[in-house]
């Protein structure tokens, strides 16, 4: 049986971003269950589209989540990643279920 969620990568990433502002690519990585190299590159997709603002402090980054901004489909254009995003940061996540995913 095929596995699918209902959030892709760049939502879960967004989510743990918004979670640990100052995280590192590597936990991120760990916790969507994709490469670093992946969250690499949807960290930039995001940076890019105005959704997270990247901030350095020493050797270290850190994000800012724009919950402001339109979801990008049509079906959700007139709703903010904020609206979705609000519920889910409310609640963190049972304990097994990063460990599952890890």
């Amino acid at each position: 049986m095929p596995q699918w969620e209902f959030l892709t990568n760049h939502a879960h990433v967004l989510l743990c971003v918004a979670r640990e502002p100052d995280t590192r690519l590597r936990h991120i990585a760990d916790c969507v269950g994709i490469t670093e190299r992946a969250t690499h590159r949807i960290i930039s997709d995001l940076v890019e589209a105005g959704y997270l603002t990247r901030h350095r402090l020493g050797r270290r980054s850190y994000y800012e989540v724009h919950p402001e901004l339109p979801l990008r489909h049509p079906l959700e254009g007139s709703h903010q990643v904020g609206e979705v995003f609000g519920p889910l940061l409310r609640h963190d996540p049972p304990p097994s279920a990063l460990a599952e995913r890890g």
